[in-house]
C-alpha cells in the first residue's frame, strides 16, 4: 500500500446548510451513503491512497464525529482533532488553529469530498516544483461544478470562487499542499481561498492535474451521484 509522508488536514467543521434539514441534527460526515456513514467511505479511501495521519478540523456537532471515528485505528490511520471552539473560524481559520498539530508542510482536503487519487505522486510533484504550495486541479469546463482556475502553460494564472473568468477551464479539485508560514499574516477567522489566491498571485502554487472526476456530498445531487457510484 502506498504511503505518504505528509499528514492530511480534513476540514469537516461547517454547518452544511445546503443539506438542511438533514444536517440540523446529523453532521455531514455521518450522512449515510448506501447505509454506511460517509466518513467511513472517505477515511478508507484516504488510507488506500497513501494517507496515514489525519488531523480533523471540527465544529458543528464535531463531538459526534470524534466519538464515531475515534483514534482512527479501525481505518489503519492515526487521527487527531482540532475544534473551532465557540465560533466557526472558516476553512482557513480552522487550519490556523490546528497548526500546532502539524509539521511545516501538509495536505488539506474537505470533509465532504470523495477523491480517487494517489497522494504520493502529488507530493513528489510538489517537491520537484520548488513552490511553496500546490493545488490539485481538474479539467472541468463547468461540467461538475463551476470552474474557478485559469491555467496557462501548466501554471495556475488565476484562482477565484467569486471573480468568474471565461478562461476558467479547470476547477480546484479539493486537495492542496500548504505550509505553516502561509498563515502568519491572517487573522482568526477567514476562508482558505484567501491563502490560495495570495499564493497564485505570488506564483507560488504548483499545479497537479487529476484525471478522475471528483465526487462530493455537499448537495443532494452530489449524494445521489456518489451513492450510485458506490453501489
Amino acid at each position: 500500500m502506498p504511503k505518504s509522508t505528509l499528514p492530511l488536514v480534513l476540514l469537516a467543521g461547517g454547518l452544511a446548510t445546503r443539506l438542511r434539514p438533514i444536517t440540523a441534527s446529523t453532521p455531514k460526515a455521518l450522512i449515510p451513503i448506501n447505509g454506511v456513514p460517509f466518513i467511513d467511505w472517505q477515511l478508507k479511501l484516504l488510507r488506500s491512497k497513501g494517507i496515514t495521519k489525519v488531523i480533523m478540523c471540527l465544529g458543528f456537532l464535531g463531538e459526534e464525529i470524534e466519538e464515531y471515528v475515534g483514534s482512527g485505528s479501525k481505518y489503519g490511520l492515526e487521527i487527531s482533532y482540532s475544534y473551532d471552539g465557540g465560533k466557526l473560524l472558516g476553512t482557513g481559520g480552522a487550519i490556523k488553529k490546528a497548526l500546532k498539530l502539524l509539521p511545516t508542510e501538509f495536505f488539506v482536503t474537505y470533509g465532504d469530498s470523495y477523491l480517487e487519487i494517489d497522494y504520493q505522486p502529488i507530493q513528489a510533484h510538489y517537491k520537484n516544483s520548488h513552490k511553496k504550495g500546490l493545488m490539485v486541479i481538474y479539467p472541468n469546463k463547468d461540467k461538475w461544478d463551476t470552474s474557478n482556475v485559469v491555467v496557462e502553460q501548466g501554471q495556475i494564472k488565476k484562482y477565484s470562487k467569486t471573480d468568474k473568468d471565461t478562461n476558467m477551464d479547470y476547477i480546484d479539485y479539493g486537495i492542496t499542499i500548504l505550509t505553516k508560514d502561509m498563515f502568519n499574516e491572517q487573522g482568526e477567522t477567514f476562508d482558505l481561498g484567501t491563502i490560495l489566491e495570495e499564493q497564485v498571485k505570488n506564483k507560488e502554487l504548483a499545479a497537479y492535474v487529476a484525471t478522475n472526476r471528483f465526487y462530493e456530498i455537499g448537495s443532494v445531487a452530489g449524494i445521489q451521484a456518489l451513492s450510485e457510484k458506490l453501489q
